[in-house]
């Protein structure tokens, strides 16, 4: 029996002799968010090179939302390919089978809420082409929320292009990068594996064990878009408080990467660092939302992994802005119900 969530890298197999490898592989897993599925095949279809160049396609595992494969053949008109699994195998070995069946040189996660903007392959193409030793590039990104619009852009990893220096003992001590804005060589993936562990931060294994082997490029232009919304796999980790539990394990892999004199400093450092952005992360999310469970979850989750005064005072404030805002919805309710 295959495990859903496997416990060490899944081998990714090289491309069989005889295959046309094009230069792109965008591989688009998919399951259940037929609602933005059209924003990220077209954000791809307007800059897209020709199939010569790009292996477009959607790996759909067993979505039941819609007709997926019609919504792709409609849209893509014969120039995005489709797979759907036999049954629902999981986001970790979605991803697995999106990577074993791309032929590019260069894999592109494109996950199907997200979009990515005009330049965006060809900034990747020219940083690999400028620093060819690079194992997997990003750009950097901006959150939209589910309707598209804009609600801040992510804070640069540098002001031009270039290799991240110490990028696995950055990766160590906080997350630099998404999915979406993040392009992997195949051969890369041929050599570590896939993802594996956990199916929140899984990425952040990735990216670290990616870091402790090879280079990684990087350029400050904002050229891709993470979609915040509560139905994504992320958001459903936030309500649960599955996100923290899968956290002390990222937390640990990573840190197994790292030389032994360096581990404690990171710990506490990724432990603070993580817990002060999901409070506030929580707190986005409750307002979207109106769902306070996420709110609870988070706070016990985060004082487990970060016991320490001030998260606690942040915590405690949060929890008074939660309370005060729902009192002035309460009273506004009252007020208009005496009036009628």
């Amino acid at each position: 029996m295959t495990l859903r969530i496997p416990n060490e890298p899944p081998i990714i197999l090289p491309v069989k002799e005889g295959v046309y490898r094009p230069r792109w592989s965008v591989m688009i897993p998919a399951y259940n968010c037929s609602e933005f599925l059209a924003d990220a095949i077209n954000s791809v279809l307007i800059q897209d090179p020709g199939e010569k160049e790009m292996q477009i396609e959607v790996v759909d595992d067993a979505s039941t939302d819609s007709d997926v494969e019609a919504l792709v053949m409609e849209i893509g008109k014969g120039r995005v390919s489709y797979y759907r699994q036999e049954e629902n195998m999981g986001s970790l070995r979605n991803f697995e089978t999106c990577i074993n069946r791309a032929t590019g040189h260069y894999i592109h996660l494109l996950h199907g809420d997200d979009r990515v903007k005009p330049g965006f392959y060809a900034a990747i193409e020219s940083l690999f082409d400028d620093y060819p030793d690079a194992g997997a590039a990003f750009t950097n990104w901006d959150f939209i929320n589910a309707d598209g619009t804009l609600i801040k852009e992510e804070t640069r990893r540098a002001e031009s292009p270039c290799i991240i220096e110490n990028c696995l003992q950055r990766l160590s001590h906080g997350q630099l990068m998404q999915y979406v804005c993040m392009v992997v060589k195949r051969s890369v993936y041929e050599d570590l594996g896939g993802f594996y562990g956990v199916t929140y931060g899984e990425d952040w294994i990735m990216w670290a064990r990616i870091a402790n082997r090879y280079p990684i490029a990087y350029t400050p232009a904002s050229l891709a878009e993470y979609r915040t919304h509560y139905n994504s796999i992320s958001g459903h980790s936030f309500l649960s408080g599955k996100n923290i539990e899968d956290l002390r394990k990222v937390f640990k892999e990573i840190s197994l990467l790292l030389p032994d004199t360096q581990r404690a400093e990171a710990s506490i450092s990724v432990r603070r660092n993580y817990s002060y952005w999901a409070v506030d992360a929580a707190k986005f999310m409750w307002l979207r939302t109106g769902k306070k469970k996420v709110i609870y979850s988070q706070v016990y989750q985060l004082l487990r992994l970060y016991p320490h005064g001030t998260l606690v005072i942040k915590s405690f404030s949060l929890f008074i802005f939660v309370w005060r805002r729902e009192l002035m919805i309460n009273m506004r309710k009252a007020y208009k119900s005496l009036r009628k």
